[in-house]
């Protein structure tokens, strides 16, 4: 279970540190494939639950997620910008957040769990990073839905899985939340676009 938390954990950092907005979505789907691999290793038997949960976590959050936010942001021409600002000061946070979350992971004291806990909370704290330091819709959006994966992740501590119907509501609320942020962020919304654009348009 070891190498596919540190393949989540690396599909999470490299892109807060290295990557574009507009390439978010192809991250989003190696956490995912990282993701499906751990919940299918984490029953010790297999069985047709394990399958199902895997399944939909590949389905919905390796495919069906990335493609509908790749399709929102391939018209942005703002999507080219970094997902979180390229400086030192911003860096040297975020370096120092992701190793106290992994602090916060030792306590779980067995390795698999801390190292579990350590992904989870510096998933979290590097999507509360981006939504502080990128006012894009874009940049908050990728934010939650770097969230939602650590939440998803969160579920493999628990000693029994939840039941498939569950499994089955949080996914249709994760997709809605999904439509729902890229269409805002399309640019066809007013909200979503600057005062002075909105100013500009009426005049």
């Amino acid at each position: 279970m070891t190498l596919p938390l540190i393949f989540c954990l690396v599909a999470t950092v490299i892109p807060v540190f290295f990557s574009k907005i507009s390439s978010a979505p192809t991250w989003l789907g190696l956490q995912a494939l990282a993701l499906g691999w751990i919940t299918i290793t984490h029953f010790e038997e297999f069985s047709l639950h394990a399958s199902l949960v895997g399944l939909e976590v590949l389905l919905v959050r390796a495919a069906l997620v990335p493609h509908l936010l790749r399709r929102a942001l391939r018209k942005q021409e703002n999507a080219r910008i970094s997902l979180m600002p390229s400086n030192l000061f911003a860096w040297i946070i975020a370096i120092m957040l992701i190793i106290l979350a992994f602090k916060f992971g030792d306590g779980a004291r067995a390795d698999a769990r801390a190292l579990t806990l350590g992904v989870v909370a510096a998933t979290v704290v590097i999507a509360f990073l981006i939504l502080s330091t990128n006012h894009e819709p874009k940049a908050q959006l990728v934010a939650v839905l770097f969230m939602e994966n650590a939440l998803a992740l969160f579920e493999t501590l628990m000693p029994e899985s939840w039941p498939l119907t569950v499994h089955l509501a949080i996914s249709t609320v994760y997709i809605l939340t999904v439509c729902i942020g890229c269409w805002l962020v399309s640019g066809e919304n007013p909200v979503c676009k600057a005062p002075a654009d909105v100013v500009e348009e009426t005049k």
